[in-house]
């Protein structure tokens, strides 16, 4: 019999204890992240009762693999719209909890006597917070969709980006031990700047390709396809000195932007969840419960750091963005615990030699405290601010309310901030391309000409300047003298801002004379490059038409690019989704089915699916308008809204009978209603006109200002010329809605 190689072996047994592991874990109803760590452990070299892994090395490189696909599929799930929509509350919110806890992490470590690596690495720890322990927690509270949990939400966006540059930055110190202001500086500008380039290339390049290909790319191609494009974006971040996780958290991004996203989130999730897999526990491997014995002070130290300081920096955080008290403290007990995040840094920097191996079982044992402590701190969020109230002076009540009401008047944008934000946005991004070409010139070309150049070098010089000066003309026509929008016509005509605004002009110019000078330069004398600069001005002023119609088609095609997965949404969700063009259809509950005994809160199929159901006919009598507490019992007939798709759905959710038309449905159907100038309900929310309760009607869409909306929240205000889909009795409705169709002021 062959020799069995020892990776084949080591895959068996770590997986066989990872999979006993997490079915354990399962069934106790905690994260299966910790499950995989155990499984670790148990076939670690500290657990003696067990068999044990053979060859290190090759579970370390496997290991290494998981981290980028965790990397890559987090990037996928990332977007970088999600960072632009997650608002000003939860960016501020994130950053005051990322800087005080990571600071907070390295003065303890330095407390306790830990070295300059150690103390550092335990703030990048502790910089996130675990958002599949949140979700968890939220799932089975039902808070998932309160206001302070997409405060939350955004926080953990930020959060992630945040820990991703953390990383960098602490692989870059571990390598370089430079620890300088100046430097660090540098380092960060490195690192934006070929970010923002990686972005704009990706985003340019990589959607049109994939339409390119799009009758040609099946499931297992597309898979292929997304692991090299990893893969390869990793070999890139590496060759330019920043770490293969950011790299394939780059890459993930940028795929995210397309419409392939979600089948390639889809695909590589079996892919991700091995790696993964490996990767946890080969964490796992590493605990020595000697350390976690001998550590134990620290660990509580951490753990009551990680509790206390979380809780109150992003508490402190919301109330600085703006937020209430009361959910400011409900979004700061939300995020008291660690994150996966701390063992891929506490991996990180093992990887690199500049760490000790105490980390892990301290980073270990205070992840599985604050995780059991999470779903109880959320619970109580409610009576710690109830306390509050009662501890803290009224005076001071009051004056955070008007703080928060005065903070979020303040944040409405204007069109002069519209200006300002685009117009440093367009300096940033085309700097950052002519800087990019600039330097591709002067590394390849110039020493190119160098190289072969037999006494023509002037001439050759000439012509690779010209050459890199006609690459750059778009961007430096559109730095340096583009057309005005709409917005930017306002301003000029508004006599306050018209000083800011050509001084704005005129910097733009002169960083146009100064980046074709800094590129002249390289080739020339400065004598040379400053008449060359003239002239290149004068080109692009006459030759202004040719040059915007080239970037007016550049920048079209990275717009559409970068807004295709969005359209490509938006459209699918008006085909399916649109309440207009749905229909009622009954469905029998069969006995067997996986939903009998919950409720529609714990099913969520309104969220999940789209579908509303309208009435529940149980036995001999009905539930019109069901609310989120009502159970579903076997045999139940649900009426249900929603399209062909949508219930198709449900009924391979839900594994119904085969099911006859009911005999006795009841008369409801989608009704349409309009609030004109003078109805009483503009300006009440939905609960507040009593719809669901005394007309048993559910109010399913709002079209207002040509534009849909689904599903409308309950606390929803409505406005005037709003038409409403309402799913009820027709004869019912229109009874409950004529009392509104009086004018307001003969009704108050």
């Amino acid at each position: 019999m062959g020799h069995l190689p020892h990776l084949i072996t080591d895959l068996a047994l770590i997986l066989g204890a990872a999979a006993i592991s997490t079915l354990i874990f399962k069934w106790l109803k905690q994260p299966l992240v910790l499950g995989y760590i155990i499984a670790g452990f148990i076939v670690g070299p500290y657990f003696t009762f067990t068999p044990t892994i053979a060859d290190k090395e090759n579970v370390e490189t496997l290991a290494e693999i998981g981290v980028i696909f965790l990397l890559f599929s987090l990037g996928l799930e990332f977007s970088f719209k999600k960072l632009i929509r997650v608002g000003g509350a939860a960016s501020i919110t994130a950053l005051i909890e990322i800087v005080f806890i990571t600071v907070a992490g390295y003065f303890l470590g330095k407390m306790m006597g830990w070295a300059t690596m150690d103390s550092l690495f335990l703030g990048g720890m502790l910089a996130s917070s675990s958002t599949t322990i949140i979700l968890r927690a939220f799932d089975e509270l039902g808070v998932k969709t309160k206001k302070f949990a997409s405060i939350v939400f955004g926080v953990l966006i930020v959060e992630d980006i945040v820990v991703i540059l953390l990383m960098v930055l602490l692989s870059t110190l571990a390598v370089t031990r430079v620890f300088e202001g100046t430097a660090m500086l540098l380092t960060v500008l490195k690192l934006l700047f070929f970010l923002s380039l990686w972005f704009l290339a990706g985003i340019f390049l990589l959607p049109t390709f994939l339409k390119r290909v799009a009758k040609l790319v099946n499931e297992e191609i597309l898979l292929i396809l997304s692991l090299a494009l990893c893969l390869g974006m990793v070999v890139l971040a590496t060759v330019a000195g920043f770490s293969a996780e950011l790299g394939a958290f780059v890459m993930g991004s940028i795929i995210a932007e397309t419409t392939s996203a979600e089948k390639v989130e889809h695909l590589l999730k079996p892919v991700k969840d091995l790696f993964g897999a490996i990767f946890f526990t080969s964490v796992g491997m590493l605990i020595d419960p000697k350390a976690m014995v001998e550590y134990a002070q620290p660990i509580l130290w951490v753990t009551l750091l990680t509790l206390i300081g979380k809780l109150f920096s992003t508490t402190l955080g919301a109330l600085l963005s703006g937020q209430p008290l009361r959910q400011s403290v409900q979004v700061g007990m939300s995020m008291a615990q660690i994150g996966e995040f701390a063992f891929i840094v506490a991996t990180l920097g093992l990887s690199l030699g500049v760490t000790s191996a105490f980390l892990f079982p301290v980073a270990v044992g205070a992840s599985a405290i604050t995780t059991f402590a999470t779903p109880y701190l959320i619970k109580s969020s409610g009576y710690v601010y109830q306390w509050l109230e009662k501890l803290l002076p009224k005076a001071v009540i009051n004056r955070l309310n008007k703080y928060s009401t005065e903070t979020n008047r303040a944040s409405q944008t204007n069109e002069w901030r519209t200006f300002i934000r685009t117009a440093i946005i367009n300096i940033v991004l085309l700097s950052i391309i002519i800087i990019a070409i600039t330097i591709f010139s002067s590394l390849y070309i110039e020493p190119w000409i160098e190289k072969f150049a037999n006494g023509n070098s002037l001439a050759l010089k000439i012509v690779a300047c010209l050459l890199t000066l006609f690459i750059l003309s778009p961007f430096l026509w559109a730095l340096a003298i583009r057309t005005p929008t709409e917005v930017y016509r306002k301003i000029i005509d508004t006599y306050q801002y018209k000083g800011v605004y050509y001084t704005i002009r005129l910097l733009r110019l002169a960083l146009v004379a100064f980046f074709i000078g800094f590129l002249l330069h390289r080739f020339f004398n400065i004598y040379t490059g400053i008449i060359f600069t003239a002239v290149t001005i004068a080109v692009l002023i006459i030759f202004s038409k040719k040059i915007q119609a080239f970037y007016t088609r550049l920048e079209t095609r990275f717009v559409s690019n970068f807004n295709e997965r969005e359209i490509e949404t938006s459209r699918l969700n008006r085909n399916e989704l649109a309440p207009w063009n749905a229909h009622i259809t009954p469905i029998i509950v069969p006995p067997t089915a996986a939903c009998v005994g919950k409720t529609l809160l714990e099913l969520r199929w309104r969220e999940i699916i789209g579908i509303n159901i309208v009435t529940i006919k149980r036995g001999d009598y009905q539930i019109a308008a069901p609310g989120k507490e009502q159970m579903i019992f076997p045999n139940d007939e649900l009426l249900v809204l929603g399209t062909d798709l949508q219930i198709q759905r449900l009924k391979v959710l839900i594994r119904p009978e085969i099911t006859e038309p009911l005999s006795d449905i009841v008369d409801v159907e989608l009704y349409t209603y309009t609030l004109n100038e003078d109805n009483a309900l503009i300006g009440k929310t939905i609960r507040e006109t009593g719809i669901r309760e005394k007309a048993n009607a559910l109010v399913v869409g709002i079209e207002r200002n040509n534009e849909r909306l689904l599903n409308p929240e309950s606390e929803t205000i409505l406005q005037e010329n709003d038409n409403l889909f309402i799913v009820a009795n027709k004869k019912r409705i229109k009874g409950f809605l004529a009392q509104f169709d009086k004018k307001k002021e003969s009704i108050q």
